[in-house]
Protein backbone atom coordinates (compact mmCIF):
# COMPACT_ATOMS: atom_id res chain seq x y z
CA UNK A 1 0.00 0.00 0.00
CA UNK A 2 1.49 3.08 -1.19
CA UNK A 3 1.21 6.87 1.07
CA UNK A 4 -1.53 7.96 -1.21
CA UNK A 5 -3.96 4.70 -0.81
CA UNK A 6 -3.09 4.78 3.29
CA UNK A 7 -4.59 8.48 3.24
CA UNK A 8 -7.71 7.74 1.41
CA UNK A 9 -10.45 7.66 3.75
CA UNK A 10 -12.94 4.62 3.18
CA UNK A 11 -15.76 4.68 5.58
CA UNK A 12 -16.50 1.05 7.63
CA UNK A 13 -20.42 1.70 7.83
CA UNK A 14 -22.42 0.26 5.66
CA UNK A 15 -24.80 0.58 2.65
CA UNK A 16 -25.74 4.50 2.16
CA UNK A 17 -24.51 5.49 5.55
CA UNK A 18 -21.06 4.26 4.64
CA UNK A 19 -21.33 6.62 1.03
CA UNK A 20 -22.69 9.51 3.09
CA UNK A 21 -19.91 8.96 5.27
CA UNK A 22 -17.00 9.17 2.11
CA UNK A 23 -18.55 12.16 0.45
CA UNK A 24 -18.43 14.41 3.60
CA UNK A 25 -15.08 13.03 4.23
CA UNK A 26 -14.11 14.01 0.35
CA UNK A 27 -15.59 17.70 0.48
CA UNK A 28 -14.27 18.21 4.40
CA UNK A 29 -10.37 17.27 3.01
CA UNK A 30 -11.16 19.53 0.00
CA UNK A 31 -11.89 22.27 2.22
CA UNK A 32 -8.71 21.97 5.15
CA UNK A 33 -6.60 21.33 2.21
CA UNK A 34 -7.39 24.15 -0.14
CA UNK A 35 -8.12 26.64 2.85
CA UNK A 36 -4.95 25.85 4.39
CA UNK A 37 -3.06 26.29 1.11
CA UNK A 38 -5.18 29.48 -0.18
CA UNK A 39 -4.20 30.86 3.35
CA UNK A 40 -0.41 30.30 2.96
CA UNK A 41 -0.54 31.83 -0.61
CA UNK A 42 -2.21 34.67 0.45
CA UNK A 43 -0.27 35.67 3.16
CA UNK A 44 2.68 35.03 1.02
CA UNK A 45 1.49 37.40 -1.91
CA UNK A 46 0.66 40.11 1.00
CA UNK A 47 3.92 40.13 2.59
CA UNK A 48 5.26 40.51 -0.91
CA UNK A 49 3.04 43.11 -2.14
CA UNK A 50 4.16 44.96 1.27
CA UNK A 51 7.83 44.53 1.35
CA UNK A 52 8.23 44.53 -2.51
CA UNK A 53 5.61 47.32 -3.59
CA UNK A 54 5.55 49.24 -0.32
CA UNK A 55 1.69 48.22 0.44
CA UNK A 56 0.21 45.38 1.35
CA UNK A 57 -3.04 43.72 -0.27
CA UNK A 58 -6.21 45.84 1.63
CA UNK A 59 -8.57 42.73 1.56
CA UNK A 60 -5.46 40.39 3.01
CA UNK A 61 -6.61 40.41 6.40
CA UNK A 62 -10.35 39.53 5.59
CA UNK A 63 -10.03 36.41 3.27
CA UNK A 64 -7.61 35.28 5.74
CA UNK A 65 -10.46 35.38 8.49
CA UNK A 66 -12.57 33.59 6.18
CA UNK A 67 -10.11 30.83 5.64
CA UNK A 68 -9.76 30.66 9.54
CA UNK A 69 -13.35 30.04 10.14
CA UNK A 70 -13.50 27.66 7.25
CA UNK A 71 -10.82 26.10 8.17
CA UNK A 72 -11.69 25.84 11.87
CA UNK A 73 -15.44 24.14 11.60
CA UNK A 74 -14.72 22.05 8.69
CA UNK A 75 -11.70 20.78 10.85
CA UNK A 76 -13.85 19.38 13.80
CA UNK A 77 -15.63 17.47 11.63
CA UNK A 78 -12.52 16.03 10.08
CA UNK A 79 -11.08 15.23 13.73
CA UNK A 80 -14.13 13.19 14.85
CA UNK A 81 -14.13 11.31 12.16
CA UNK A 82 -10.46 10.32 12.54
CA UNK A 83 -10.87 9.95 16.29
CA UNK A 84 -8.62 13.20 16.59
CA UNK A 85 -10.24 15.25 19.75
CA UNK A 86 -8.53 15.37 23.08
CA UNK A 87 -9.92 12.90 25.56
CA UNK A 88 -9.80 12.98 29.50
CA UNK A 89 -9.46 8.75 29.80
CA UNK A 90 -8.22 8.50 33.02
CA UNK A 91 -11.58 6.82 34.33
CA UNK A 92 -12.70 5.44 30.91
CA UNK A 93 -9.65 3.46 30.73
CA UNK A 94 -10.61 1.62 34.07
CA UNK A 95 -13.36 0.69 33.19
CA UNK A 96 -13.80 -3.12 31.62
CA UNK A 97 -14.60 -3.67 27.93
CA UNK A 98 -18.49 -3.43 28.65
CA UNK A 99 -18.49 -0.25 30.82
CA UNK A 100 -15.85 1.35 27.75
CA UNK A 101 -18.45 0.63 25.36
CA UNK A 102 -21.30 1.95 27.16
CA UNK A 103 -19.20 5.10 28.16
CA UNK A 104 -18.47 5.83 24.48
CA UNK A 105 -21.73 5.11 22.96
CA UNK A 106 -23.31 7.38 25.87
CA UNK A 107 -20.30 10.20 25.17
CA UNK A 108 -20.53 9.86 21.35
CA UNK A 109 -24.75 10.57 22.03
CA UNK A 110 -23.78 13.38 24.82
CA UNK A 111 -21.47 15.00 22.08
CA UNK A 112 -23.39 14.60 19.37
CA UNK A 113 -26.78 16.04 20.82
CA UNK A 114 -24.04 18.96 21.70
CA UNK A 115 -23.02 20.01 18.74
CA UNK A 116 -26.58 19.66 17.26
CA UNK A 117 -27.44 21.97 19.70
CA UNK A 118 -24.30 24.31 19.42
CA UNK A 119 -25.34 24.08 15.02
CA UNK A 120 -28.75 25.64 16.38
CA UNK A 121 -27.54 28.49 18.08
CA UNK A 122 -24.70 29.41 15.37
CA UNK A 123 -27.54 29.19 12.93
CA UNK A 124 -29.92 31.36 15.04
CA UNK A 125 -26.84 33.45 15.25
CA UNK A 126 -25.93 33.83 11.42
CA UNK A 127 -29.50 34.64 10.96
CA UNK A 128 -29.06 37.07 13.06
CA UNK A 129 -26.52 38.65 11.41
CA UNK A 130 -28.03 37.97 7.98
CA UNK A 131 -30.79 40.47 9.13
CA UNK A 132 -28.75 42.82 9.84
CA UNK A 133 -27.44 43.15 6.37
CA UNK A 134 -23.57 43.84 7.50
CA UNK A 135 -21.21 43.61 4.63
CA UNK A 136 -17.19 43.58 4.93
CA UNK A 137 -15.53 46.56 4.10
CA UNK A 138 -12.77 45.51 2.05
CA UNK A 139 -14.28 42.68 -0.04
CA UNK A 140 -18.00 43.97 0.15
CA UNK A 141 -20.20 40.87 0.42
CA UNK A 142 -22.62 40.44 3.58
CA UNK A 143 -20.48 39.13 6.67
CA UNK A 144 -23.21 36.38 7.38
CA UNK A 145 -21.31 34.32 4.05
CA UNK A 146 -18.50 34.11 6.39
CA UNK A 147 -20.16 32.47 9.58
CA UNK A 148 -22.03 30.03 7.67
CA UNK A 149 -19.36 27.56 7.85
CA UNK A 150 -20.32 27.20 12.04
CA UNK A 151 -23.69 25.93 11.77
CA UNK A 152 -22.43 23.38 9.18
CA UNK A 153 -18.91 22.46 10.68
CA UNK A 154 -21.57 21.82 14.17
CA UNK A 155 -23.88 19.62 12.55
CA UNK A 156 -21.12 17.46 10.30
CA UNK A 157 -19.44 16.94 13.68
CA UNK A 158 -22.50 15.83 15.09
CA UNK A 159 -23.69 13.18 12.69
CA UNK A 160 -20.00 12.31 12.97
CA UNK A 161 -20.36 11.66 16.71
CA UNK A 162 -23.88 9.64 15.83
CA UNK A 163 -22.39 7.83 13.34
CA UNK A 164 -19.78 6.79 16.12
CA UNK A 165 -22.81 5.40 18.41
CA UNK A 166 -24.42 3.92 15.44
CA UNK A 167 -21.12 2.01 15.43
CA UNK A 168 -20.36 1.11 18.69
CA UNK A 169 -23.90 -0.13 19.02
CA UNK A 170 -23.80 -2.18 16.07
CA UNK A 171 -20.40 -3.64 16.58
CA UNK A 172 -19.02 -6.07 19.17
CA UNK A 173 -15.80 -3.56 19.53
CA UNK A 174 -15.10 0.16 20.89
CA UNK A 175 -14.82 2.36 18.26
CA UNK A 176 -13.37 6.36 19.06
CA UNK A 177 -14.74 7.28 15.71
CA UNK A 178 -16.49 5.41 12.89
CA UNK A 179 -12.80 3.79 11.36
CA UNK A 180 -10.38 4.34 14.65
CA UNK A 181 -10.93 1.57 17.38
CA UNK A 182 -10.41 2.28 20.72
CA UNK A 183 -6.75 1.41 22.01
CA UNK A 184 -3.69 2.81 22.69
CA UNK A 185 -0.58 1.85 19.93
CA UNK A 186 2.99 2.51 20.30
CA UNK A 187 3.12 3.22 16.74
CA UNK A 188 0.08 5.32 15.97
CA UNK A 189 -0.97 6.16 12.26
CA UNK A 190 -1.07 9.74 11.59
CA UNK A 191 -3.14 11.42 9.52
Amino acid sequence: MSDSDSLQYDSELPGILGKFDNIISQIEAFMLASGVLLMALNTCVNVIARFGFGQGLFFSGEINRILIILITFAGIGYAARHGRHIRMSAIYDMLPYKGRKIAMTLIALVTSSLMFLLSYFAFEYVASVYDKGRILPALGFEIWWIYIWVPLGFAVTGIQYLLTAYKNVTSPDVYLSTGVLDGYADTEKEV
